[in-house]
């Protein structure tokens, strides 16, 4: 019987560079190259259309250097399809795992023409019928439902486009999932849930006051078997397949790898109004899963490679480290590994021109084999990498198994956990938060003070993609996630959420109206506090996830945008909108460094003083205290003309409370915030303000912010 793995082409093919990793356009032809330490032989499929099962061209890569197979294969160009397969040891107890029945994906791939269909298991490198399945190999052919490596021209027309490099103390974010923008009829853009449907609705950002989005991941995914056999997928897509492709299903599917170019154009179009492009990418596992999973590429190319294997004395190898929840763990301490993502940053700055990254269980990266370390090889490579060392890097701070939080490098910010467990726990009214409200309000310096870094490197949120949205946090005490059919076993159960009175939706105007209050409260309490705010995209049109805290397998009207909810609450829009303006009008609310108790420009007044209910000192001690006053110093504040003060209370009490304000000396105390008021009076526009009569104290409604202007 013929090999149906030896070289069957007419193509002038020569050596080629084990340089650049990929297939690399030139003018005469494609360079191919991939990496593998362990292979025995190394096959390049080429295809004429994404559909096909036969290949037109077989190639054999005879030239291997530095463990890198290259081949130069004249006269091909741009939109050329392609796959490999590659034959070595099947020695799965070692962590060999070469199945040269499977079409790999080449993990240089710029991009991928479709998705996976994983149709009669044919992805599997085992047979699923054995005892021992992960032990055993799988024959038949995957061609036919993996889909193939795409050869992409970098060029594009960037129209001048440079980066914005806004220092992260001046960001606003705005974390959004790109589908679900725009998925819902009621975006009523042209190409809904792409890359240029969420153009569409780049001025409503604008307005709104946003200068940086935080996508949800970007990089082409691969939706779970388990989550297709319940009709559901994976909607977040923190499941990477490729980490130089942008995903396919948010392109028009003009043609293959048509979302490579219209990536460009939606990063081109945001920086044409101002806007930062950061991606949360996730290399810290791959779609792969564990010894039971998919052969898409990693795995059938070197498996001892990529991943950080385990296992009994016998077998060390048969099975996968899973920090991460997720099946496998990416061996990042090994040295191929770490150039792999960096080349992959390095393309997402340089070639699609995005402005910095959020890595997903960002702890996974900074694993040695005695545990985690923030001098470990990828956080030193990256901290001396030119370009990657400029850019904003954002780190989801544990993982399964480690809570991170304040331990990155200095070059690092992160998810501020603490920050929103806190402010939850603050506004539900719970005993005890004050001390630890004051320390969050003050940008964390007990977690980023003694390295460095300041209080903008600490990300401030309150509701991301991952649990409640705001509306719900108000909304519900509970979890609501049947639609996810796992029994309502899914998602966290430590929300800190209260919902107001009632459970879910309600038509009791008491009800409804504390929530928009609380609501306010916590949009006051994230950004008025030093660091960089960080909102869940929707929260300032109080989207519903109908108490879904783990919409992770909604693609549908539950995940998505509905815009009609704009215009049902456009006062809670405008409250949003100006609080953010606001923040740019008194930059001391949008602080660059921590606030402390020091008076730094010499006019008597510390940076931020601390109050009680008579003007004394706080009650810190008693975990009956609800409520937090403190003036902040605005005399060299350059965003503003003129010396100022502001005065801030958060009531957490479901009592009023008298609350004695500062004496000024020839200046007057006006109401800026009031969350207690009416909409249209509860934030006032600049030059609205209303002065404080008399100016000796102001009474705070319960659950409710107050912020006084004194000049």
């Amino acid at each position: 019987m013929a090999d149906p793995l030896q070289t069957t082409t007419d193509k002038k093919i020569s050596p080629g560079l084990f340089y650049p990793l990929g297939a690399t356009l030139s003018p005469g032809g494609v360079n191919f190259a991939l990496y593998s330490q362990n292979a025995r032989e190394v096959f390049l499929l080429l295809f004429d259309h994404p559909d096909a099962v036969v290949p037109t061209d077989v190639i054999r890569l005879e030239n291997r250097t530095k463990y890198v197979w290259h081949v130069f294969v004249r006269d091909l160009g741009a939109g050329q399809l392609y796959g490999y397969k590659v034959r070595g040891d099947f020695r799965p107890r070692e962590g060999l795992r070469f199945n040269e029945h499977k079409l790999l994906i080449d993990p240089y791939a710029k991009a991928l023409a479709g998705k996976c269909r994983n149709t009669d298991n044919l992805l599997l490198g085992y047979d699923p019928n054995s005892p021992d399945r992960d032990l055993s190999v799988d024959t038949r052919d995957s061609t036919p439902v993996v889909p193939k490596s795409v050869v992409v021209d970098d060029a594009f027309d960037w129209q001048g486009d440079a980066p914005l490099l806004y220092p992260l103390e001046d960001l606003t974010l705005y974390e959004v999932h790109l589908k679900g923008f725009t998925a819902h009829p009621s975006s009523g853009v042209k190409h809904p849930g792409t890359y240029l449907g969420f153009i569409e609705k780049i001025p409503y950002l604008k307005q709104l006051g946003i200068n940086a989005v935080e996508f949800l991941p970007l990089h082409e995914f691969y939706v779970d078997d388990f989550l297709l056999n319940k009709k559901l997928t994976n909607y977040w897509g923190y499941n990477t397949l490729g980490f130089f492709t942008p995903e396919s299903s948010y392109g028009t599917q003009a043609f293959p790898g048509c979302q490579v170019t219209e990536f460009k154009q939606l990063v081109r179009a945001l920086h044409q109004a101002g806007i930062e492009v950061i991606l949360d990418v996730v290399f810290n596992h791959t779609a792969e899963g564990n010894e039971l999973g998919a052969t898409l590429g990693f795995r059938g190319i070197d498996n001892p490679t990529y991943y950080v294997l385990t296992g009994p004395e016998d077998q060390p190898g048969r099975y996968y480290m899973n920090y991460t929840g997720c099946g496998n763990s990416v061996q990042v301490s090994n040295h191929h590994v770490i150039r792999f993502i960096l080349d992959s940053l390095r393309y997402w700055v340089e070639v699609m021109h995005v402005d910095g990254f959020r890595f997903d269980l960002a702890s996974v990266l900074g694993r040695e084999g005695w545990g985690f370390t923030p001098t470990s090889g990828f956080f030193d490579a990256v901290s001396a990498d030119p370009v990657l060392n400029r850019v904003k890097l954002i780190a989801e701070p544990w993982d399964l198994g480690t809570y991170q939080v304040g331990n990155f490098p200095l070059d690092w910010s992160e998810w501020n956990g603490k920050f929103r467990d806190t402010v939850r726990k603050f506004v539900k009214g719970d005993a005890g938060q004050v001390p630890d409200l004051a320390g969050r309000l003050t940008g964390s310096a007990d977690l980023y003070g003694d390295d460095g870094r300041s209080a903008y490197n600490s990300i401030n949120f309150i509701t991301c993609h991952d649990g409640f949205t705001l509306h719900d946090l108000v909304a519900y005490n509970d979890k609501h996630n049947g639609a996810n059919l796992e029994n309502n076993q899914d998602g966290t159960n430590d929300n800190h959420a209260w919902n107001c009175g009632w459970e879910g939706e309600s038509a009791d105007p008491h009800v409804l109206a504390l929530r928009r209050q609380q609501a306010k409260n916590f949009m006051c309490l994230l950004l008025f506090s030093a660091g960089t705010p960080m909102l869940l995209g929707g929260d300032e049109f109080l989207r519903t996830q109908n108490g879904n805290n783990n919409a992770y397998c909604q693609d549908n009207p539950l995940s998505w945008f509905d815009w009609n909810r704009v215009k049902q609450n456009q006062d809670f829009v405008d409250f949003c909108r100006k609080a953010i303006a606001l923040t740019r009008r008194y930059s001391v609310l949008q602080s660059r460094k921590f606030l402390d108790g020091l008076d730094h420009d010499g006019n008597g007044l510390p940076a931020v003083s601390w109050f009680g209910l008579n003007g004394a000192v706080p009650q810190w001690d008693n975990p009956e205290t609800r409520i937090l006053s403190y003036r902040l110093d605005g005399s060299d504040d350059p965003s503003s003309a003129g010396k100022f003060q502001l005065f801030i209370i958060f009531n957490a009490d479901y009592r009023a409370q008298g609350v004695s304000l500062p004496v000024l000396n020839g200046q007057q105390w006006f109401r800026l915030i009031d969350t207690s008021l009416e909409p249209g009076k509860d934030l006032a526009e600049d030059g609205q303000e209303v002065v404080i009569t008399p100016a000796t104290h102001y009474v705070a409604n319960g659950r409710s912010t107050v912020v006084l202007l004194g000049r």
